[in-house]
């Protein structure tokens, strides 16, 4: 019992050290002045709320814009990512140890060393200034997050239950749905969860490829924070990670609590 009530303390522990520095961003987002040493603002208004809700703002523009490159680049890196993962989890070559130095490379290299080198290249193809290019750009810092987890997933995949399934009479679009999926599935979520939250956060790499053109939720978010609107930037840092707050909620379930092994349907 005493092990169980120190587990709770540490785990109510974190929570709170994880929730405290929404605190300020909360108070400053109702906040209609507020200035030291008062412990709370004098007045409380929803002026900014408003403003940021508002079409004008461009905030909700932002938001959507965010989305839809977080959403593209973690179905692309899904699609390069799984059958690399295949390959690499299931099968031994040679070079395959340089192949994962290599796939790491951009999870080792400075982001401001990645983010102009890109930039250089990208400048040469045509892909800067729009959402294209900072898709393809936001696949660099992706990948190596989904291929190492669907390496490691199709690593503690056995191939020869499929193969048992084949051997049955099931067809490979049978195969891939009643065992190969139900089996690699929680590692999908969790490579595709990591991907949309790394790429939801890119700031240095969207203003490199993007120009300041392709204006997404992090650039909105610095661009009041710099001109000192701390109401504004309240608000919209809370909008900012609540997306996040809503994917992890949704997939934490299903990458946790999915079953151990696989099984054909009847």
């Amino acid at each position: 019992m005493r092990a169980d009530r120190w587990r709770q303390l540490a785990g109510a522990l974190l929570a709170l050290w994880l929730v405290l520095p929404l605190v300020p961003l909360a108070i400053w987002s109702f906040a209609h002045g507020w200035r030291f040493p008062d412990l709370l603002p004098q007045a409380w208004s929803l002026k900014a709320w408003a403003q940021a809700l508002s079409p004008a703002s461009g905030v909700l523009h932002s938001l959507a814009l965010t989305t839809l490159i977080a959403l593209a680049t973690t179905a692309l890196a899904l699609v390069v990512a799984l059958p690399a993962g295949r390959a690499l989890g299931l099968h031994a070559f040679r070079g395959k140890r340089l192949v994962l130095a290599l796939i790491l490379a951009p999870a080792i290299l400075p982001g401001i060393a990645t983010a102009l080198g890109l930039h250089g290249v990208f400048l040469h193809l045509g892909l800067t200034g729009g959402p294209t290019g900072v898709i393809l750009a936001h696949l660099i810092p992706t990948l190596p997050y989904a291929v190492l987890i669907l390496t490691a997933v199709f690593a503690g995949f056995d191939p020869e239950i499929a193969a048992q399934a084949r051997s049955l009479g099931a067809r490979p679009w049978q195969v891939l749905r009643h065992v190969t999926l139900p089996a690699i599935w929680p590692g999908v979520l969790t490579a595709a969860l990591f991907v949309f939250l790394v790429s939801w956060s890119q700031y240095l790499l969207t203003l490199a490829i993007g120009g300041g053109r392709v204006q997404t939720l992090p650039l909105t978010l610095f661009s009041y924070a710099s001109a000192g609107r701390n109401d504004m930037t309240g608000a919209i840092a809370l909008i900012y990670i609540l997306p996040g707050i809503v994917v992890l909620a949704l997939t934490a379930r299903r990458v946790t609590g999915g079953p151990a092994a696989p099984g054909l349907s009847p």
